[in-house]
């Protein structure tokens, strides 16, 4: 069994700890590797190597630093169909699943191409007389990024080519749930001709947190996961002096109005319900039909198409979902559903069901579809990360929307309607940071920026976008006057002892 080491310094690193974890294999529900997890020295031996590279990579022209971006660009896209099988094998979503993620972090890399762009600053002439006023943008210094499982690839891509882009150096610390494909990635990312020690992955867990959160030569952290440990991350960072930010948990829902062409709705539900099987922050997991007649339809459509779906490891081209990723994740989503029955909600599918023959010892769980939820279920009120749907029915629009808002979470929701008015109320009216109309998943380009509200978000920046940039930029403004110049021509002799004008 080899053990996935660390990147550091432009090359495969083991440091100094002795400690390590298992790496599952989510179809089989067995170890096939273990994660090297680094101490909390050798966080600090990582944070000086970056430290000193970064000063002059952040000293290059933003020009230069794009040429490296653009190199990237094409080997991330040469070597796509090398990289899904080591995503899919530790997390165990679909192939296709796996490409789509790592195509969505290639589109992050291809908005940083233009970095020269996106840091020019402001001017201004004559802010007073012969005083000029400009602004720019210089790097931070030394950036962590603190990554989940479930998009191994993708959203380390949200954090690091931006800050890299920027002039920063950067240190990963991956989920130790799904480590090699980030490896590779690195690996990749220093033959386009990034500096050595500029990006670094340590593999770890607490310790190595901890160790970022509070060295001093961390600048800033961002962080994508669950909302106990990014509200954790965010108190301990900001307390020492970082900025953060920290995008969190989701609870979040699909408003189906009784114009709703039903067949889309059901299409969009199937997709960003039981994708990547419920393991995303944007996964819809409550449908609001407003109506008992929209939402029966709604489940005479939608049931058939639940149960239908196909649950096989990654490698098969059929798989529709594949397992969950732990023991742990597994046995957390079935004490929701049974909590779910216990609490009179109807499961209208059960996905406790699926057994796959060959692989009864992983985590697989069939897609569940839950009618009758109301808002005081942990069903509804808890982030499932499951493949579980609840229906939840509203009987007006303003009650849908009430819904919505009085949720702790604001991460994303959507609205499947014909009726413009309708659809342009909801997105003013609903407080949430991420909305879609007729669109089930609304995750925004890499060129605009990807966060949420309330309990969603930590910290005052979303991530890539232009509010990556500011998140990795300090902005500074230069005010100036000059003294008087030599404007009646060229002088050439010296002023000597007395002669000379002040």
């Amino acid at each position: 069994m080899y053990t996935v080491q660390h990147f550091v310094d432009g090359k495969i690193w083991a440091g100094n700890s002795d400690r390590s974890a298992d790496v599952f294999n989510p179809a089989l529900g067995t170890a096939m590797s273990k994660v090297a997890l680094a101490s909390a020295a050798d966080v600090a031996d990582v944070i000086a190597i970056a430290k000193a590279a970064q000063v002059r990579w952040g000293a290059q022209p933003p020009a230069k630093r794009a040429t490296v971006m653009f190199a990237f660009r094409d080997l991330l896209l040469r070597h796509i169909d090398e990289l899904a099988p080591l995503l899919s094998r530790e997390h165990g979503k679909t192939l296709a699943d796996a490409k789509g993620e790592i195509a969505r972090g290639i589109e992050v890399v291809e908005f940083v191409c233009g970095i020269p762009h996106l840091l020019k600053g402001e001017y201004s002439e004559q802010v007073a007389s012969q005083v000029d006023s400009f602004s720019i943008r210089q790097p931070l210094g030394v950036v962590a990024g603190i990554t989940p499982f479930n998009f191994p690839a993708m959203v380390p891509l949200w954090m690091y080519p931006v800050s890299l882009a920027c002039g920063n150096a950067f240190i990963l610390k991956p989920s130790e749930k799904a480590p090699s494909v980030v490896m590779r990635i690195a690996e990749l990312l220093h033959e386009a001709g990034l500096p050595a020690g500029v990006f670094n992955v340590v593999n770890g867990d607490k310790e190595a947190v901890d160790a970022i959160l509070d060295h001093a030569d961390i600048d800033a952290v961002s962080f994508v996961g669950s909302t106990a440990i990014g509200q954790y991350i965010y108190s301990r960072g900001t307390a020492n002096g970082k900025r953060v930010q920290a995008l969190c948990g989701a609870k979040n829902h699909l408003v189906v109005m009784p114009d709703a062409d039903m067949e889309k709705v059901v299409d969009a539900l199937i997709g960003s319900a039981y994708g990547s099987a419920g393991e995303r922050c944007m996964a819809i997991s409550v449908a609001v039909p407003v109506g008992d007649e929209t939402a029966d339809r709604l489940i005479e459509v939608l049931a058939p198409r639940v149960e239908a779906l196909k649950v096989a490891p990654f490698d098969d081209p059929a798989s529709d979902m594949g397992p969950v990723i732990s023991r742990q994740s597994l046995d957390r989503i079935l004490n929701y559903i049974a909590e779910g029955e216990s609490a009179g909600a109807k499961l209208v599918v059960d996905g406790r069901r699926v057994k796959l023959q060959g692989y009864e010892e992983g985590f697989f769980l069939g897609g569940c579809l839950f009618d009758n939820v109301t808002s005081d279920m942990s069903i509804y009120k808890d982030e499932i990360f499951g493949p579980v749907l609840s229906v939840l029915r509203a009987q007006s629009y303003d009650e849908a929307v009430g819904l919505i808002n009085a949720h702790e979470y604001g991460n994303g929701t959507s609205i499947f309607t014909r009726d413009g008015d309708t659809a342009r109320d909801f997105f003013t009216r609903v407080r949430i940071g991420m909305v879609g109309v007729n669109v089930p998943i609304p995750v925004p380009v890499a060129y605009h920026s990807f966060g949420g509200w309330k309990r969603s978000l930590f910290g005052d920046h979303h991530i890539h976008g232009m509010e990556g940039v500011r998140f990795n930029t300090r902005l500074k403004t230069m005010t100036t006057r000059w003294p008087s110049g030599i404007k009646e021509g060229a002088v050439f002799n010296f002023h000597a002892g007395s002669d000379t004008k002040g």
